[in-house]
């Protein structure tokens, strides 16, 4: 079992005037090599819960448990080789003169000698697809996609067996978008990752994930397969939420079409649908 989090409270500011609780008795288990998409309103606990998988936060009660290790113990270090967060923006965080350095920085805390420490580094360098070259220049000389893989690149050298990404395409063109989801895609596939993907698109994650979670005033809402979750369009839309934009046109469709099947949740199923509909008739 990857993760295992049992009846997590989290309180900010607790005993103070603006004390605010994120979280509310949260019990979730994602086992490895699951690949699950956490989605709910702005303010609905997403990032202070993922958070606690990496020891960033501490719970106020119960507990969150990686790959069998306590996160309110003291081995932080060991936790946080197991647990790689990316962060919205995360090209910000680099600040080193070469991409060589900026991926080693990391590594060096961990003590390793210089020929796995160039390992790691060509390799993670490889596992974001980008060419060799890039490491001998200044991250700042790069694009944004291109940054955003670096960033990328420094946490996978780290060889976690959780990936945890917060909106990892904001800010990006559609191109950019692509491709780093393609990437995302393929590192789960790969390299086995289990992924935690929190985004605020509904059909990046009806195409991505195969679960999601569904978050509400620091409660899970709804925990479910994608398909399961997205039939629940008006308790998704009476939370602030909505279904994939692909589901309300085949729902339109539907009205014209009686056979079609309307719980099509992604642009390429609509459209294997919508031909198997066409090569019937």
């Amino acid at each position: 079992m990857s993760i295992v989090v049992t009846n997590l409270t989290h309180v900010y500011m607790k005993g103070g005037p603006f004390e605010k609780t994120a979280l509310n008795n949260i019990n979730i288990k994602i086992d490895d090599n699951e690949f699950v998409g956490i989605i709910g309103p702005t303010g609905s606990g997403k990032s202070t819960l993922i958070q606690h998988f990496n020891g960033l936060l501490k719970p106020t009660s119960g507990k969150v448990y990686i790959n069998g290790m306590d996160t309110t113990g003291k081995s932080i270090k060991e936790l946080r080789k197991q647990v790689g967060i990316v962060f919205q923006y995360p090209e910000y965080q680099l600040f080193e003169e070469t991409v060589y350095k900026d991926i080693a920085f990391g590594l060096k805390k961990l003590g390793l000698n210089e020929q796995e420490i160039d390992e790691r580094v060509h390799n993670s360098i490889d596992a974001v697809g980008l060419t060799k070259n890039v490491l001998k220049k200044s991250p700042f000389e790069l694009s944004g996609g291109q940054k955003r893989r670096v960033a990328i690149a420094g946490i996978i050298a780290m060889n976690p067996s959780i990936l945890v990404l917060d909106e990892p395409t904001a800010g990006l063109d559609p191109r950019g978008r692509d491709e780093i989801y393609n990437l995302i895609v393929e590192l789960h596939k790969n390299k086995g990752l289990t992924i935690i993907l929190v985004s605020h698109s509904m059909e990046d994650i009806a195409k991505l994930t195969k679960r999601v979670i569904v978050m509400n005033k620091g409660q899970i809402e709804i925990d479910g397969q994608v398909e399961e979750v997205f039939k629940n369009a008006e308790k998704l839309e009476s939370i602030g939420l909505s279904v994939p934009q692909v589901a309300y046109l085949m729902k339109k469709l539907k009205t014209i079409i009686p056979g079609l099947n309307e719980n099509v949740f992604t642009v390429d199923d609509a459209k294997k649908e919508i031909i198997k509909y066409l090569k019937r008739n």
